[in-house]
């Protein structure tokens, strides 16, 4: 769905008024600051993300200091592959605020930890799933899958089955990888009526719909 749908502001909006003074504070680090669907959301270049997260953090008139979560986004037809989501929380305001930044496939966006030591685990995460690499994370490595692993399973072009498939081998008494069989042919299913069995018959009120 494109940004600029279910976007409006009412005029006089706290959180549209607050979005104008952000983009105006960040000049060249935030392009955008709109409202939608009751939630401010601030695109942000992604060099500067960490200026963003900051002034988010840290002005009075912001203190989004609580952090939430970080994930990411794939689109596969775009240039800039991936949009890097934040969420922040404004105890103060009881507001959230999402900050979205674009970034290529192979390209970095700095580490949140040093503004925000909670994003750690959150940024191994995305980096394990989607293969978003942030540079200067103390330890960016795997979290979610095992050592090994190859691929990010939630991103678009990752197949459904996976590459390998583990199990434990009895004979061998340790857990092994194989590539990934089918083990079954796909069958076809015909949806006919249990009632009815394989053989069309006729069954007592039948012909009331004839």
């Amino acid at each position: 769905m494109d940004d600029a749908q279910n976007s409006e502001a009412a005029p006089g909006d706290p959180l549209a008024i607050l979005g104008a003074a952000i983009a105006a504070a960040l000049p060249g680090a935030v392009t955008r600051a709109y409202v939608e669907y009751g939630e401010l959301n601030v695109v942000a270049e992604a060099p500067r993300i960490l200026d963003v997260l900051t002034h988010l953090r840290s002005d009075a008139a912001c203190q989004f200091i609580c952090f939430i979560d970080i994930t990411a986004t794939d689109y596969p037809a775009r240039a800039k592959r991936f949009d890097v989501v934040y969420h922040l929380l404004s105890p103060r305001l009881n507001q959230r605020v999402r900050i979205k930044a674009a970034v290529g496939e192979g390209e970095t966006i700095p580490s949140a930890c040093t503004v925000f030591p909670a994003a750690d685990w959150f940024e191994r995460e995305t980096y394990d799933m989607f293969g978003v690499l942030f540079s200067g994370h103390p330890d960016l490595r795997r979290i979610l899958t095992d050592y090994g692993f190859e691929g990010h399973p939630l991103r678009k072009d990752f197949p459904m089955t996976g590459f390998v498939e583990v199990r434990y081998d009895d004979m061998e008494k340790r857990v092994v990888y194989e590539p990934v069989r089918l083990n079954q042919e796909f069958r076809q299913f015909d949806f006919l009526s249990p009632w009815e069995g394989a053989i069309p018959q006729a069954l007592p009120g039948d012909e009331k719909a004839s």
